[in-house]
């Protein structure tokens, strides 16, 4: 089993960007707690992080064939990009959006997710531990 965890924009700032929003963990923490969790479910995980949207986007289509599923935090993308919704919707690989902090009870824009129409399911507000559930979430659906 093979997961592809992609994040978007801002999520290398973690542990430096609006630590009362997303913590004083760091990127390289949540990587490591992600591939902790990954090992005791016997699962491979790779990672991609960008700023830029072409980059998430060609993850995605790269991901065709080689991953099993997709843990997806388009971080600001979220709410407007259709080329990130187009390019998940395109290669048909069951995939979770995870957002750290509670999209829905934050800035009115916020609120609506344009990606999550291509996936299966969301987890919001859960800080890091939205992405163990995620992977956990997508192995047990893959599985069956």
């Amino acid at each position: 089993m093979r997961i592809l965890v992609i994040n978007g924009p801002n999520i290398n700032m973690l542990g430096i960007r609006e630590k009362n929003i997303y913590g004083n963990n760091d990127y390289n923490s949540l990587v490591e707690k992600i591939k902790k969790e990954a090992s005791e479910l016997n699962c491979q995980v790779d990672f991609f992080q960008s700023n830029i949207e072409g980059e998430i986007i060609t993850s995605i289509q790269k991901a065709l064939g080689v991953y099993d599923g997709i843990i997806i935090n388009p971080a600001a993308y979220t709410h407007y990009s259709i080329g990130i919704l187009d390019a998940l919707k395109s290669v048909n690989i069951p995939a979770i959006e995870v957002h750290i902090s509670n999209i829905h009870q934050r800035e009115d824009f916020r609120k609506k997710s344009v990606t999550a129409e291509g996936c299966i399911g969301q987890i919001s507000g859960l800080g890091f531990e939205g992405y163990t559930l995620a992977l956990r979430g997508l192995i047990n659906l893959i599985r069956k």
